[in-house]
């Protein structure tokens, strides 16, 4: 899960990583109302920093001072809703300005190749450190962090040396630091970045701008829920996540149900490759089912996949191993009935490949139940090409 950057200062901020003062506006109106609070205690300068998932909102107009609250309101109506690299600004970031004297660079992030953690720290901040390693690759140090011993004051302080952080910055800097690595472990973070990490003039060291990415793996042991980003959630995704489905959106006609992601990548493939002559139909999903497909599973499945408008046809493709054929046909024939008595009757044709533990008995239990709407397939191309076939019919 990525973190808009008042997200990651919030998270900051409970850790002891000093950032400064700020609250969100999702309009104008607002961000007056914000910079009006800074304004009356003497800070009428402000920053209005568009709240995106992505860089270079600063290429893009998306982070403009603003003097006032009058111009805050007219700084944060140019910005509201923006598109920035494909990214909709639905909310600003009203932050005190902050005087800066130089700007610096520090992260952390998981190093898989190493399997083991990195730090990057330089003393070129304010630009994406990509470039940076383009252009002055003497300027940027990777220090290994063993998961281990981590950070402590002296690791800090190796850190801070080897980015070649000045003296006047480095006491503040070496506490940021160490505090930034407590927020990474604590936190479940692959990866935290401070971008620019700024000495103020009165020698105080802020995380001006932070980006945090957590591991979404280590969810059932965190409070991450509050971060959950609603205005940029597909609707049909956020239904299916709150049933326990992996499910994800995509634009096409065709619905994809299938257990095990390896087979469900399989299965878009081989749909994309058989769409191409019907007119260029596409998967319109992944849903992985996992490997219990129960009746209420399978319904959940059926009930996310048919709520999107654009699916025409459904291909169920079931490889049967520890969850066998026939259980799975059972749960297809209760699954079809239980969306029947929740007034959901399926019209929508239903193609089924079953393959792999007990698929005669499978197949035999879907033939015997003779539902109109399924059609069943043994073969993965041909039941690819059908689904695309009566998608296309259906268009």
């Amino acid at each position: 899960m990525d973190l808009f950057e008042y997200q990651a200062k919030e998270l900051f901020a409970e850790y002891g990583v000093p950032v400064q003062g700020g609250k969100v506006a999702s309009t104008a109106e607002e961000a007056r109302e914000i910079a009006a609070e800074f304004a009356a205690s003497g800070r009428p300068l402000v920053v209005v920093k568009a709240q995106v998932k992505t860089g270079g909102r600063g290429k893009a107009g998306g982070v403009k001072l603003a003097d006032g609250p009058d111009e805050a309101y007219a700084k944060a109506s140019q910005i509201l809703g923006m598109d920035i690299k494909g990214h909709t600004v639905h909310s600003v970031l009203i932050a005190e300005a902050t005087d800066i004297a130089a700007e610096y660079y520090v992260s952390f992030l998981l190093d898989r190749a190493n399997r083991t953690f990195l730090s990057i720290c330089s003393v070129q901040g304010g630009m994406e450190i990509e470039e940076v390693a383009h252009t002055s690759p003497e300027a940027v140090a990777r220090i290994p962090v063993s998961p281990l011993t981590g950070v402590d004051g002296a690791k800090a302080r190796e850190i801070i040396a080897a980015g070649r952080i000045p003296a006047e910055a480095a006491d503040g800097a070496a506490t940021l630091v160490e505090r930034l690595w407590g927020m990474f472990t604590d936190e479940d973070a692959t990866l935290v970045e401070v971008n620019p990490m700024v000495l103020t003039p009165d020698g105080d060291v802020l995380a001006v701008d932070g980006k945090v990415t957590l591991d979404d793996n280590a969810a059932f042991r965190q409070d991450h829920v509050r971060f959950a980003d609603t205005t940029n959630t597909d609707p049909i995704e956020a239904r299916a996540r709150e049933k326990h489905l992996n499910y994800v959106k995509l634009d096409g006609q065709v619905g994809i149900i299938g257990n095990g992601a390896g087979l469900v990548m399989s299965t878009l493939d081989v749909v994309a490759y058989a769409g191409e002559r019907f007119g260029r139909v596409r998967p319109a999903n992944f849903l992985d089912i996992g490997g219990g497909a129960s009746a209420e599973v399978m319904a959940n499945g059926l009930e996310i996949v048919l709520s999107d408008p654009s699916v025409k046809s459904v291909f169920v493709n079931v490889f049967g191993g520890i969850t066998a054929c026939d259980e799975v046909a059972n749960g297809i024939v209760s699954a079809i009935g239980m969306l029947a008595d929740r007034g959901e009757r399926v019209t929508r044709p239903i193609v089924v490949r079953l393959d792999g533990n007990k698929a005669v008995e499978g197949r035999e239990i879907l033939d015997r139940a003779a539902i109109d709407v399924v059609e069943r397939v043994d073969t993965m191309d041909g039941a690819a090409a059908r689904a695309a076939e009566l998608a296309a019919k259906g268009a």
